[in-house]
């Protein structure tokens, strides 16, 4: 847009009313900050939403439950699950959750057997702990990093939720987001734990099925099998499922985004207000660098250069405190047992920075075709 040894007369003048400046940064930090905080949650729901055509996982639920305290099928449906065509592993859960409800801080746990440990375990890495100190104890827990990092859980440690007391015997590390914020246990000791269902009663069942492309049929085939039973099912693939559960999350988040633009609408205000301001202290000086052969052209792009170089440095601050707040805090959106990770990606991250330099653009057009346009004489004139 303008040579290279233009620049330090940009930074100059951004430098020269450095109270005004500052402020104007501050308030581009706080926005930028708002902005890439919202893109986060929203990524977090499409992350955990979002089905795509290598899905292979049906959850099957009891039919018109939500939460998993209400949500009863008998253990022996497993039997019967695995022989319907199509279906390639089948694991049974119960779900355990301190809060059904929408909240950032849940605790949830799952129950599944032992003998279905290396199905999971094919998607987990190992942080801390090992797997078979969970295999050797019964009221053993392993602990997705997220949930540890939140609570400051170590491997050794024991704690309670929802009447249920377990000790960690590992800490994992997942690319799932319905690992990063539970506990697995024994699914016999949870049955018996905690309160209500009983042996032989879980939450649901985890199916993967061996054609993704026969995904919905397979749900169907699984729900035609218990129609007739007292306790019929309702299958849908893992991301509707946690779509539906989480539908206030997701209608909640679909809002932020118009909180997404006011912040966008702030920092184009900010910017513009402060170069309005910048330019008009500097009319004469214009007219001095016209007199010096610096063409018209020039200082408009001189002007954008302004609002670009306020914008990106703004952006930065904002992206580096969001990405910062979201590391270390380690948020999630639970409802029913399920979450939604707030994650700052470096896409999102960009995003937020190119949208920066773009705003200082904008904000810089007005003033710069003005000043643009302005005659020596007019500019001498001026106070």
């Amino acid at each position: 847009m303008i040579a290279p040894r233009y620049i330090p007369v940009v930074f100059k003048q951004v430098w020269r009313h450095r109270t005004r400046s500052m402020l104007t940064i501050a308030g581009v930090t706080v926005a930028m900050f708002l902005f890439i905080a919202v893109q986060a949650l929203q990524k977090g729901v499409h992350d955990a939403t979002s089905i795509t055509a290598a899905d292979q996982t049906l959850v099957v639920y009891r039919e018109n439950r939500f939460c998993p305290a209400t949500s009863r099928l008998p253990e022996r449906y497993l039997e019967r699950i695995v022989r319907v065509p199509g279906v390639a592993e089948v694991i049974p859960m119960k779900v355990v959750v301190n809060n059904c409800r929408a909240a950032l801080d849940v605790i949830t746990y799952r129950g599944v057997p032992a003998e279905d440990l290396t199905l999971l375990g094919r998607r987990w890495v190992v942080t801390a702990g090992s797997l078979e100190n969970w295999k050797g104890r019964a009221d053993a827990a392993i602990v997705g990093e997220h949930l540890a990092a939140r609570r400051g859980f170590k491997v050794g440690e024991s704690f309670d939720s929802s009447g249920v007391t377990v000790n960690i015997a590992a800490i994992i590390r997942s690319d799932e987001p319905q690992d990063q914020n539970v506990a697995y246990v024994h699914l016999p000791f949870l049955q018996q734990a905690a309160a209500g269902g009983g042996v032989g009663v879980v939450t649901q069942f985890s199916v993967k099925v061996a054609d993704p492309t026969r995904l919905e049929q397979v749900g169907k085939a699984i729900d035609d099998e218990f129609r007739t039973e007292s306790e019929p099912t309702t299958t849908r693939s893992e991301k509707a499922f946690v779509a539906q559960a989480g539908q206030d999350i997701v209608e909640i988040v679909g809002f932020t985004r118009l909180l997404g633009w006011g912040c966008l609408a702030a920092v184009l205000a900010l910017v513009a207000n402060a170069i309005v301001l910048s330019v008009q202290d500097r009319i004469k000086e214009h007219a001095v660098l016209q007199t010096l052969g610096f063409g018209s052209g020039l200082i408009a792009r001189l002007i954008i250069a302004e609002g670009v170089v306020i914008g990106l440095i703004g952006g930065v601050l904002g992206a580096a405190l969001a990405v910062g707040v979201v590391g270390y805090g380690r948020f999630s959106i639970s409802a029913e047992g399920l979450s939604v990770n707030v994650s700052a990606s470096p896409r999102v991250i960009l995003t937020g920075l190119a949208i920066a330099a773009g705003v200082g653009i904008l904000a810089g057009l007005a003033p710069a075709w003005q000043a643009g346009r302005r005659e020596i004489a007019q500019c001498f004139r001026a106070v």
